[in-house]
């Protein structure tokens, strides 16, 4: 689960159908990816970033958070 990405692209207004849109991709498997059953190859990580964030790093952005029990 990427928590910082879920929280910048809200906290930005970005829907997952435009993250869907960027990658091109469907919503359910942007879902897929955020819900970690699926991960954003480095290329999607890198246009994610630069074209939404480009003043954060991909560490930040990127890191997998623990899903609470």
């Amino acid at each position: 689960m990427y928590r910082n990405l879920e929280a910048e692209l809200a906290r930005a207004g970005i829907k997952r159908t435009k993250l869907a849109e960027l990658l091109n991709v469907t919503a359910s498997t942007i879902s897929e990816k955020l819900n970690k059953s699926g991960r954003f190859t480095l290329k999607e990580a890198f246009l994610i970033r630069d074209t939404f964030f480009p003043s954060l790093t991909l560490d930040y952005l990127f890191e997998e958070n623990a899903e609470s029990a």
